[in-house]
């Protein structure tokens, strides 16, 4: 009797095997620089909301334990208070006072078109710390500049958050991101004040978003430590989408 051709084995040829090889390594090389691209994102994204949270909490102990309505009110009114402000809230392994070189801050970083920038000896009077997390901030008191908008003013300092410190990329927008430090607390980009989301006093009688959008379009890409991105991270419900 015949056997029945059920019973016969089949497998993939030599030939066949490579070509399918040959396209999963195609496939993969297409994808996967945008699928690590993505999950590093996600990663930057992740620690600057960590940093932004835990300064923004600070803040706000430090209002509640002085009874004060404000940052001003409680007295965070001098670099000196605010390097205390810093020691006596986060666990800071490295203390750079106002210079922005290592071992807080890389010498020099770029923005998103790849252009470098020399991060420069000093940054004014701002402290300048690392913290045991790996992050580096770079904070002014949050009086040292006012806005004033429809006879309304605004109090302020400049803030940098490097989220990873000395390790890379190093790249405005990406794992370096400038905003300002309002006297409620809060952070947010230029024009973001505590004034305009409570009362609706805000330049140009923009909307909030429309005012992080407008200073993301303006500046993330090329302008220092990546000013506005954080702005359209916030808009974004914190991705990164950019």
């Amino acid at each position: 009797m015949f056997k029945s051709d059920f019973n016969k084995k089949t497998a993939f040829t030599l030939a066949e095997v490579l070509v399918t090889l040959g396209v999963l390594g195609v496939v993969a090389a297409v994808t996967m620089p945008t699928l690590t691209g993505n999950y590093q994102k996600k990663v930057y994204t992740s620690q600057l909301k960590k940093v932004y949270s835990e300064v923004q909490q600070a803040a706000l102990k430090y209002k509640t334990e002085r009874n004060a309505i404000n940052l001003r009110e409680a007295g965070l009114t001098s670099q000196a208070k605010i390097k205390a402000f810093l020691q006596d809230n986060f666990n800071v392994i490295a203390d750079c006072a106002s210079t922005v070189k290592e071992p807080c801050f890389t010498s020099t970083y770029t923005d998103l078109n790849g252009t470098v920038h020399n991060a420069g000896d000093s940054w004014g009077a701002a402290s300048c710390v690392t913290l045991a997390s790996g992050a580096s901030i770079i904070l002014d008191y949050p009086a040292y500049y006012t806005t004033t908008v429809n006879g309304v003013t605004s109090y302020y300092g400049h803030m940098v958050i490097d989220v990873n410190g000395l390790k890379g990329p190093n790249k405005g927008g990406r794992d370096i991101f400038f905003a300002e430090f309002y006297d409620d607390g809060s952070i947010d980009v230029q024009g973001a004040t505590p004034e305009c989301k409570s009362q609706g006093v805000c330049t140009g009688n923009k909307s909030l978003k429309d005012i992080r959008e407008a200073y993301y379009n303006s500046t993330c890409k090329s302008g220092r430590y990546g000013a506005g991105c954080i702005g359209k991270i916030i808009n974004d419900n914190w991705e990164m989408n950019y």
